[in-house]
């Protein structure tokens, strides 16, 4: 390998690779995914059509994000230096390995193309372990159990598809699902507040760890019903809680100047397709609608809204940049909020008119990353304008 290739600035810090890979895979997967959703594109494949879309969405494009964004913050949490050069690239090519050797299913092994995959998380936690130990800094060990989890949840989808247990991939998906939105949760928490009374002068966020604790835990409550399919009225009344307990939660560090402050309002309006989500499980549990629109409020409102505005904030934070949205990427985060629109509430409101939202939602998925790719490329690739390292 070219020594000056891994010294390239991409490679300086987790956040850099995984944010440009994230970017670009947004746009190749969804662009992929609705050609074959339209039978224009016919490929072989290890996952079945409708487990390849999400799995890629959850373990390919959205772990991608939680990488980039672990091992910058880890090295912040510790003081200790993550990955970066030799090691860096090496992670990002064992993610890029597990995006395309499911297109080789006729010529390499079931089985191989499975390690390569689930091998990504363990790895990861792994290199995230080591300076949360090293420093002591135990209680962020959390993050790597987050992370083995959702290993566990992609284990049960591959071994669905390898025939080693039946109907276990639902679980994974599900079990994916609620461990990407609690970490949001949790990060939510730690981040929010700071964000906020950096963007705006004068703010003073609530900070509650009560109140924390009880968003967070009746949220896991929420999932875990779903998880064991346990409806009715007990998933009705968790679900309120849930959605009770995270309004109030967010309402201590909400200033309605964030409305000015697309960088704030982009994360505040993930956050809300999250508690949505949840107002759509109270009501399926209901039979008023099907539970499974929760599903995407949580994954395209709530992981689709977060992941970009998380993405666009810590790379201008962490390259030495202004923290102030261009309004190119401001119209970004309209464009991905529109793609939720369409793709969560509008289906729902109007189910005969599913195909013409979905594709509407596709045009405006791609035109939100493609915007992020165009201006964040750059500044990924390129060193940090104050002329510190990362």
């Amino acid at each position: 390998m070219n020594k000056q290739i891994l010294e390239y600035p991409l490679f300086a810090l987790g956040f850099r690779a995984f944010f440009a890979l994230a970017g670009l895979f947004a746009l190749i997967l969804i662009a992929l995914w609705s050609s074959i959703y339209k039978g224009v594109l016919v490929t072989d494949n290890y996952y079945p059509t409708t487990y390849w879309h999400a799995h890629e969405m959850l373990l390919g494009y959205s772990v991608a994000v939680i990488a980039g964004f672990l091992l910058t913050a880890v090295q912040n949490w510790t003081g200790i230096k993550t990955l970066q050069g030799r090691k860096l690239f090496g992670l990002c090519l064992l993610w890029v390995y597990g995006r395309i050797v499911p297109f080789y299913s006729e010529l390499i092994p079931d089985g191989i193309i499975a390690l390569i995959d689930f091998s990504f998380l363990p790895t990861l936690a792994y290199f995230i372990a080591q300076p949360i130990i090293k420093s002591g800094n135990l209680r962020n060990l959390f993050f790597v159990g987050l992370l083995l989890l959702m290993a566990f949840g992609n284990a049960c989808i591959h071994a669905d598809i390898l025939g080693i247990y039946e109907n276990s991939a639902g679980l994974g998906l599900d079990l994916v699902v609620a461990i990407i939105i609690m970490m949001i949760l949790v990060i939510a928490g730690r981040v929010f507040p700071f964000f906020t009374e950096r963007g705006i002068k004068g703010v003073m966020a609530i900070r509650n760890p009560a109140l924390d604790g009880a968003a967070i835990l009746s949220s896991a409550l929420v999932f875990i019903l779903l998880i064991f399919d346990v409806t009715g009225i007990i998933l009705t009344i968790t679900a309120i809680v849930a959605i009770i307990a995270n309004v109030i939660r967010v309402s201590g560090w909400y200033d309605h100047r964030i409305l000015y402050v697309p960088l704030l309002w982009v994360l505040y309006l993930g956050y809300a397709w999250i508690i949505l989500g949840l107002a759509f499980v109270a009501l399926g549990s209901m039979n008023i609608m099907p539970v499974s629109v929760a599903t995407h409020a949580f994954t395209v409102g709530g992981i689709g809204v977060l992941t970009l505005g998380m993405m666009a904030r810590v790379s201008l934070g962490h390259t030495g940049r202004a923290m102030k949205a261009s309004n190119t990427i401001a119209l970004a985060f309209v464009f991905i909020n529109i793609a939720a629109l369409f793709r969560v509430l509008l289906p729902a409101l109007l189910p005969d008119w599913y195909g013409n939202f979905l594709t509407l939602s596709t045009y405006c998925w791609l035109a939100a990353f493609s915007l992020f790719v165009f201006i964040y490329t750059p500044i990924l690739s390129s060193v940090r304008v104050d002329g510190k390292e990362g």
